[in-house]
């Protein structure tokens, strides 16, 4: 299992790829938009503080098929 915490800068850094279809949106909705559609299996988590979003998380998950040995993507 991959564990990969998008930092600001990883945040950033493809702004204007993740801003595609999204017009109307601001920063912070783009950005939770991108971590769940670059995701294909886990979990991503939206820490709150005074009612603002300060953080997201994105826990992805990689699978191996048992008889193969192989990754499944």
């Amino acid at each position: 299992m991959a564990d990969e915490r998008m930092t600001p800068m990883s945040l950033h850094q493809n702004r204007d790829e993740r801003s595609q279809g999204t017009e109307g949106l601001g920063a912070v909705e783009r950005d939770i938009l991108h971590a769940i559609r670059s995701i294909r299996y886990g979990a991503v988590e939206i820490i709150i503080h005074d009612s603002r979003v300060v953080q997201i998380e994105r826990k992805e998950k990689v699978r191996f098929d048992l008889n193969e040995g192989e990754k499944r993507r």
